[in-house]
């Protein structure tokens, strides 16, 4: 009992130091969250730094009045979210600067992403603990109050300016297929609420109720655990006999070149790659198959550019082929260029075409741009001028398939699901992750891909240059892939499945104001 004291004490003394709590735990707390993430996967740590978090805040609550009393401990709380978001963010999306090795001008401003990025988005975790700091206790509406104030933080990043929905804490389960299948139902805002709950839940052992109310706690969360995994266990195994009655079906082949990620290719190099990727789709004439190409296999070269080589796809494949690839393509009204997905026939002719509507800032537009052009900056891709936005949301049809356009990181956005057309039966992600190098970025891109499958109840078939190539089925398993830095093709007979989806915000809303309304009930009751 005595060594427990002591310990205790010990514990409270390095506690008590402004810096080393205020500071320095939370962005070691933020850092490690890193590894929960995919490639590493290790979701266990969550439960581990999302109680001590919550602790440490009602701890910097109450140390504010006396030990911390020098600064205002509004102050503090903002401060000890800050540090947690920056140390969150800078793990999170430090491979970002890796895009600007490739251009000279750039460089100089990779200290000032690697800084000011994180910095910026940490002041969404800031301002959550900051509001709502003061009303915590070692309670459970607490918890509710503390998961809540969090997915409304992440809710907020996804949707406003451009939104920035990368490595919300439901993609730490990636891995969880089991588990994954209720983001059909309820969405990925209210599974990453729940999911937030759920990490933070193990905080109840610092909760000064009896044990009877811990265990009632503990067996609660055990058992929403349980229930979500047996339901998904039984989807997928349901799927499985569905899969097996579906005679509609394609053939298709998805191909990832490895190119290296140049500028200022010239026109025989743009040959040597069409013969390239060629030579890996490998086509078979009589078999009816849609080709799959990467974005940006033709780097900064525009399909007006590249029609000069349509005698290469006359001459290897027939009429019974369909090549999906992404392109620069020319608006002749502006004079600016889209960054497009089309569908071609052998005779290299558009059959149907889509421009990408998630543009990424500073990669493919520049904000600001009429000022940052005097000082000598453009966007990071290829060219001087901003793409265009794509305004429409049409699918591209062609025979029985309809297909969900996704270009790069469109596909981090679920709401271009659940915007998209009900008779969608395929999903299409083309991307170049070269830009990223040998980060983890790439990685945690196609984590996101898993997701939208699952949302969406579809499969997705994915190309990447320099990324993980897959096709993934509509319950998020992996049918086959191509590794990071991997070239090559892999082809499926791939079941054209329906779109199965609903509009689920409102669902995290309803689940928001009934925290909400538990954590105001537990208030009232409190202060009578």
């Amino acid at each position: 009992m005595k060594k427990n004291t002591l310990i205790l004490l010990m514990f409270e003394k390095y506690l008590n130091n402004r810096f080393l709590t205020l500071y320095l735990i939370p962005f070691i707390f933020g850092s490690l969250t890193i590894f929960s993430f995919h490639p590493f996967n290790l979701t266990i740590i969550n439960f581990i730094i999302f109680p001590l978090f919550f602790y440490l805040i009602i701890y910097i609550n109450k140390k504010s009045k006396v030990v911390y009393r020098k600064k205002p401990y509004k102050k503090n709380l903002f401060i000890f979210g800050l540090l947690f978001g920056f140390g969150f963010y800078l793990s999170g999306v430090s491979w970002i600067t890796n895009s600007l090795t490739f251009d000279e001008n750039f460089k100089i401003l990779i200290p000032f992403s690697l800084i000011f990025l994180p910095l910026f988005l940490s002041l969404f975790m800031a301002l959550t603990i900051l509001f709502v700091g003061p009303y915590l206790r070692l309670n459970f509406p607490s918890v509710l109050l503390f998961s809540s104030s969090l997915a409304i933080s992440d809710f907020i990043r996804a949707k406003i300016l451009t939104g920035f929905p990368w490595n919300l804490w439901a993609y730490s389960t990636v891995w969880m297929n089991d588990t994954l299948q209720i983001l059909n139902i309820i969405g990925l805002y209210s599974y990453n609420l729940l999911l937030i709950t759920i990490f933070t839940f193990p905080v109840i052992i610092f909760f000064k109720v009896s044990l009877l109310k811990k265990l009632f706690y503990f067996s609660l969360v055990c058992f929403t655990v349980f229930s979500i995994f047996i339901f998904g266990n039984y989807e997928i195994n349901k799927n499985k006999e569905k899969l097996n009655k579906i005679n509609n079906k394609a053939f298709v082949k998805i191909i990832s070149p490895n190119f290296d990620l140049k500028y200022g290719l010239t026109e025989k190099q743009i040959e040597d790659r069409f013969r390239k990727i060629i030579r890996y789709s490998d086509p078979a004439k009589d078999k009816k198959t849609l080709f799959i190409w990467p974005e940006g296999v033709f780097s900064g070269y525009s399909y007006e550019e590249v029609l000069i080589f349509k005698e290469l796809i006359k001459k290897n494949f027939s009429k019974k082929h369909f090549i999906i690839f992404g392109v620069n393509r020319l608006d002749q009204k502006s004079g600016n260029y889209y960054n497009s997905m089309l569908i071609v026939n052998n005779n290299f002719e558009i059959i149907q075409s889509y421009n990408k509507r998630k543009l990424v800032p500073f990669g493919e537009f520049l904000p600001f741009e009429n000022f940052l052009n005097k000082i000598g900056l453009k966007k990071i891709t290829e060219g001087h001028g901003s793409f265009l936005k794509g305004d429409k949301v049409d699918n591209l049809i062609i025979e029985k398939l309809n297909i969900l356009p996704l270009i790069c990181y469109e596909v981090i956005f679920t709401d271009l699901i659940q915007k998209s057309s009900k008779d969608t039966n395929l999903i299409v992600n083309i991307s170049e992750d070269g830009w990223f190098g040998k980060s983890i970025g790439p990685d945690q891109h196609f984590a996101k891909t898993i997701f939208r499958a699952i949302e969406n109840d579809t499969f997705i078939l994915r190309s990447t240059n320099k990324g993980v190539s897959a096709i993934i089925d509509n319950k998020g398993n992996i049918i086959n892939q191509l590794n990071q830095n991997e070239a090559g093709s892999i082809e499926f007979e791939v079941p054209l499945i329906k779109s199965n989806k609903s509009k689920n915000d409102l669902i995290f809303f309803i689940l928001l104001i009934t925290y909400l309304f538990i954590f105001l009930i537990n208030k009232n009751k409190n202060a009578k």
